[in-house]
C-alpha cells in the first residue's frame, strides 16, 4: 500500500460477475435515453425511432445466434430468460402438451445438472411444487455432465433438458451438442444457459442444437438489466408475465430500449473479436493458473482443458475465502469466492460441493476471471499480492499450524 493508505494498483479480476460497459456501447445507447426516447409500441415518429433501434438490435442478436429475428425475445437478464425457458415450457405442457408430448404421459419431467445457476435450480424447485418431476444429474470431478447419464434419465414425459453451456464458477464447458441430441432423440426440448459463454464462445444455436438459449448483456461488456431468450420457432413456451403484447406476446412489458441497443452493440463487438479476445485472455488465465499453483497446496477446480478462456478457479488449503477476498480488496484486487449471486452466504458453493470437494476445502475457494482490459502487469501484481495474503492467512491458521507442527 502507498503512503496515503490506498492500494498501489487497482486490478479487477471478477469479470464472471460483471463487466464494464464499453465506451462504444454507451455511445450507441445514449441517443435512446435523450432523443429517441419514444415507446417502441407507439405509432408516431418518436415510437418508430425507438422501435427501429430495438429491431436493429434484434437483427444483430439473430446474426450472432444464427437464427431469425423473431426468435429473439428480450428480457431483463439471464435470470428472467432462465425462468421463462423452464416455466414457459412447463406451463405449455400443463395446458395441453405439445408435439409428441401430452399430460396423459405423466406429470411432466425436467432434467437439469447439479451445477446450474440458481436461476435454473430455483425455477426447477418451484415447478416441483406444482407437480412436475425434476431430475438433478451429478457431474464428475471436473464438473462435466455425461450425455449418457442424460439418456438414462430420459422418460416418456421428459419435456425439457436444461444444461448450462459453461459454468459461471469453475468455467467448465459442457458437451451441449451431444446432450441436445440425446434430448431431441427422446422428444424433449433442449435449453442451455449460455450466460457465461456469451462473449467467450461460439453461440450459434444450430451448431449447439439449442431450442432455447439464455444470454445476459452485462457478461460481455454491455449494460446490466437486459438479456435474451432465444426461442426456436414453434417451441411451446407460454409467457410467465402478462399485461401487454410486446415481444410477440411472449413477454409483456415496455422494452428497455437503451439496454437492448447496448446488448446488440456489445454482443456484435464480442463476436467480431471472439478469437483474438479468447487467445489474449487464455494467455493471462494460464499465467494466473501456473502462478497460483506455485503457492502450494492449491487445487485447480473445473476441467483442465474444457474451460472458459478467462476462468481460473482454485481451492486454497488453510485459508478462508471471505477473509482472503477482503485482504485482496484492501490491496486493490477484485476477485470472488464462489458465485457473485451467492455471496453473502457462508455456505460453501453448491458447485464445489457437487464436485465432491469437502466443506473445509470449499471454504478456501477463489475465483479469478480476467477480461480484455487486464494486462500482464495486472496478473503479476495479483500473483504477488495473493502469495503474500495466503502466507499471512496460513500463519494465523490453527489447522495449518497443527499440520506443520
Amino acid at each position: 500500500t502507498s503512503s496515503n493508505g490506498h492500494p498501489q494498483r487497482s486490478v479487477y479480476l471478477d469479470h464472471a460477475a460483471t463487466t464494464q460497459v464499453l465506451p462504444e456501447v454507451v455511445e450507441a445507447m445514449l441517443p435512446f435515453f435523450t432523443e429517441r426516447y419514444g415507446n417502441p409500441s407507439s405509432v408516431h415518429a418518436w415510437g418508430r425511432a425507438a422501435h427501429q433501434g430495438m429491431e436493429g438490435s434484434r437483427r444483430q442478436v439473430a446474426t450472432v445466434l444464427g437464427c431469425r429475428p423473431r426468435e429473439v425475445v428480450f428480457t431483463s437478464g439471464g435470470t428472467e430468460a432462465d425462468n421463462l425457458a423452464l416455466k414457459g415450457v412447463a406451463w405449455a405442457y400443463k395446458r395441453g402438451g405439445f408435439e409428441g408430448k401430452s399430460p396423459s404421459m405423466g406429470p411432466g419431467h425436467i432434467i437439469i445438472s447439479a451445477i446450474e445457476h440458481h436461476a435454473i435450480l430455483h425455477s426447477a424447485e418451484e415447478l416441483e411444487h406444482y407437480g412436475f418431476d425434476v431430475t438433478v444429474l451429478p457431474v464428475d470431478k471436473h464438473g462435466m455432465v455425461d450425455p449418457d447419464a442424460v439418456g438414462r434419465a430420459m422418460r416418456r414425459d421428459t419435456i425439457l433438458v436444461s444444461i448450462m453451456y459453461a459454468n459461471n464458477e469453475i468455467g467448465t464447458i459442457q458437451p451441449v451438442r451431444e446432450i441436445a441430441d440425446v434430448a431431441h432423440a427422446g422428444g424433449a426440448l433442449f435449453h442451455t444457459d449460455a450466460v457465461q459463454a456469451g462473449g467467450s464462445l461460439e453461440i450459434n444455436v444450430g451448431s449447439l442444437g439449442a431450442d432455447l438459449l439464455s444470454l445476459s448483456a452485462h457478461k460481455f461488456y454491455g449494460p446490466k438489466g437486459v438479456g435474451v431468450l432465444y426461442i426456436k420457432a414453434g417451441s411451446p413456451v407460454l409467457p410467465i408475465q402478462h399485461g401487454g403484447s410486446q415481444e410477440s406476446r411472449r413477454r409483456a412489458s415496455t422494452e428497455n430500449v437503451p439496454g437492448i441497443v447496448g446488448l446488440g452493440s456489445a454482443l456484435t463487438r464480442a463476436q467480431q473479436s471472439l478469437d483474438s479476445n479468447a487467445t489474449y485472455m487464455r494467455g493471462l488465465r494460464d499465467r494466473l493458473i501456473s502462478g497460483v499453483q506455485q503457492i502450494g497446496n492449491v487445487h485447480l477446480m473445473g476441467h483442465p482443458e474444457q474451460r472458459l478462456p478467462n476462468n481460473a478457479n482454485f481451492c486454497i488449503e488453510g485459508v478462508e475465502g471471505e477473509t482472503m477476498l477482503l485482504k485482496l480488496d484492501m490491496r486493490g484486487i477484485g476477485a470472488s469466492s464462489g458465485a457473485a449471486c451467492a455471496s453473502g452466504s457462508t455456505e460453501p458453493s453448491h458447485v464445489l460441493r457437487a464436485l465432491g470437494i469437502s466443506r473445509e476445502l470449499a471454504q478456501g475457494s477463489l475465483r479469478l476471471t480476467v477480461g480484455i482490459d487486464n494486462t500482464p502487469e495486472d496478473i503479476e501484481y495479483a500473483l504477488s499480492v495473493l502469495d503474500a495474503c495466503v502466507s499471512e492467512l496460513r500463519e494465523g491458521s490453527p489447522a495449518v499450524a497443527r499440520a506443520s507442527a
